[in-house]
């Protein structure tokens, strides 16, 4: 496959951390800005988040980055607490560059940080949740057993940084930040999906239910029969359809309480 043509950019926090990013324009909407946030131990350069950035350009413009302590970004990664931080960077560019219309779509750990981020600042128009975590800690998986011990032990994080790039910061979260499915109460009015698939080996599906419960309207769940976890298992299928519910959501014809 062909992938269109990206324009990497260099943003900033509002706490000082530099962000690889790129921008594909739109093949779709015009004023639709797409802001996709990977994984843990993720990157927009990877092949499988190129092959979704291509296919979600084909609905709107797509600005795809690194987060803190991830591929060329700098900074250490906190796992999903301070990255509500680069997120914000990224959707303030996307306004930036002229797309009126903002949504993100994140996996995994971006998910999560797509429903706080959506929560906590409120300046997007719609939100896809792909294969997120409802709360921290989970680790009732042999993979999140691997991602724990990766983050907790110093080898791990040494393994971490050594084979993928990922530099975890040391310590824990003081404060814990709140919990997605907890966000998800706060996300409404604006629009959330919740994808999730059933071979998922990280979470299981009662991790989108929380979410999904714990949202208000207007909100959607599919829960995908043989998908697995995130970037790699989702088809282009699959990112289509998230396409088109995005395109069909994202509009600005909604009112924010208070």
């Amino acid at each position: 496959m062909s992938f269109a043509a990206n324009f990497p950019v260099m943003l900033r926090t509002d706490d000082g951390v530099r962000i690889d990013a790129a921008h594909t324009p739109s093949r779709g909407r015009g004023d639709l800005g797409i802001v996709v946030a990977h994984g843990f131990t993720g990157s927009w350069r990877d092949r499988t988040a190129r092959r979704i950035v291509h296919v979600l350009s084909g609905f709107g413009g797509v600005v795809a980055f690194d987060f803190r302590g991830h591929g060329h970004s700098g900074g250490q990664t906190t796992v999903g607490d301070l990255e509500v931080l680069d997120l914000d960077a990224a959707v303030r560019h996307t306004k930036i560059i002229g797309y009126s219309c903002i949504a993100v779509v994140g996996f995994s750990m971006g998910a999560a940080v797509a429903v706080r981020h959506a929560a906590l600042y409120r300046g997007v128009d719609a939100v896809v949740a792909v294969s997120g975590p409802a709360r921290w800690y989970y680790r009732d998986t042999r993979p999140m057993r691997q991602v724990h011990w990766a983050i907790e032990r110093p080898v791990g994080r040494w393994a971490a940084r050594m084979v993928k790039r990922t530099r975890i910061a040391r310590g824990r979260w003081d404060p814990v930040p709140m919990a997605p499915h907890e966000a998800a109460g706060l996300v409404s009015p604006i629009p959330l999906l919740v994808v999730h698939g059933d071979a998922d080996t990280f979470f299981p599906v009662d991790h989108a239910h929380q979410v999904f419960d714990a949202a208000r309207e207007p909100k959607e769940l599919w829960i995908e029969p043989g998908y697995g976890h995130a970037e790699s298992a989702a088809t282009p299928v699959l990112i289509r359809r998230i396409g088109t519910w995005v395109s069909t959501n994202a509009t600005k014809d909604r009112t924010f309480p208070g």
